[in-house]
């Protein structure tokens, strides 16, 4: 993978989920600043159970993982972070134990977002990480049929098709604010890169925080979706790489997405393991045409990394590609 050597652009990488910290990985020693924005809308598993038991804690696990991600610790530190309890362990079971100590830590400080930069400091990391809030998001979808449901992780359980998606904070039912640097680092940016992740669950709580929102829309930075490459049980169910970006651009209410970046290699029958990864269905269907009518350049290549019966995005092809785009812009 080519390194390039000029003045470091700024990268800006929002979402949340496994996608996240690929692409953060990858793009960690090419010379870039990188700035994450990570979602806290999480309600399920861990970060669930944590955010409801300590006081305005907001739900680790995916800034854990991107904390990982953009760090160069030892391997065995990085493991011991990431390390979950077992099944049997009664009250610590299922918990990593990283999402303890970034929930231990928000306590101590009296801030998820001051706690994330000080762990940021003590784990060597390459680059910022800001949740996008420092207060735990309730999301909301309303659904085609007029009715909604409440929970990030209740959204995809009854398969129906969602209209729109909002947040609100969880202790107050107030409007959400932006953490600090959050919106400056998006005004600030050469690139901001969208995904890849859960369109409705990662990626849209970010940017239903207004502040985010307004600033996605005011930014002169090269604004790159990264598009799934499978489609999304209860989610983005029958998507086309077009809706996707059309769900995007109605949510703000503007054309906001400069570049798609499509995987057109495709997924062997049979290779996903269903029973581990059972929210995802088939491969989501191209519609260049349609990318192009909402004023998207399309990259499309061979973004594809089979392993362990997963479908995933080769972190350093997309990243090779994003460099060369963001580098592009610049000149």
């Amino acid at each position: 993978m080519k390194t390039y050597r000029i003045r470091r652009p700024k990268v800006v990488v929002m979402g949340g989920g496994t996608g996240l910290p690929v692409i953060l990985k990858s793009l960690r020693n090419q010379g870039v600043d990188i700035t994450a924005v990570v979602t806290v809308a999480d309600d399920g598993g861990s970060s669930g159970q944590l955010r409801d038991s300590v006081t305005s804690v907001t739900p680790p696990g995916d800034l854990r993982n991107v904390l990982v991600a953009l760090s160069d610790m030892p391997k065995l530190y990085s493991d011991i972070f990431q390390y979950r309890f077992k099944k049997e362990d009664k009250f610590l079971a299922n918990h990593a134990l990283g999402n303890l100590i970034i929930a231990g830590m928000s306590e101590m400080r009296g801030s998820t977002y001051e706690a994330i930069q000080l762990l940021s400091k003590m784990m060597h990391v390459k680059g910022n990480i800001y949740p996008s809030s420092d207060e735990p998001l309730v999301l909301q979808a309303n659904f085609k049929d007029g009715t909604s449901v409440i929970g990030e992780s209740k959204i995809a359980l009854d398969r129906k098709t969602i209209d729109n998606v909002s947040v609100r904070n969880q202790a107050n039912d107030g409007k959400p604010k932006a953490a600090k640097k959050v919106v400056s680092s998006i005004l600030e940016a050469d690139m901001i890169v969208l995904g890849p992740g859960s369109l409705f669950t990662s990626i849209l709580p970010n940017l239903m925080i207004s502040e985010i929102g307004q600033a996605m829309l005011q930014t002169e930075a090269e604004t790159v979706y990264i598009c799934n490459i499978m489609t999304q049980k209860g989610e983005t169910e029958h998507f086309t790489d077009a809706d996707h970006v059309r769900v995007l651009n109605e949510h703000l209410g503007k054309a906001f997405i400069d570049t798609v970046l499509v995987n057109t290699e495709t997924v062997p029958d049979g290779y996903m393991n269903v029973e581990v990864y059972d929210e995802y269905l088939l491969q989501v269907q191209h519609d260049f045409k349609g990318l192009r009518s909402l004023g998207c350049r399309v990259v499309s290549t061979d973004f594809l990394e089979l392993r362990d019966g997963g479908v995933f995005h080769d972190g350093n092809k997309v990243v090779e590609e994003l460099l060369r785009i963001v580098y592009e812009a610049k000149n």
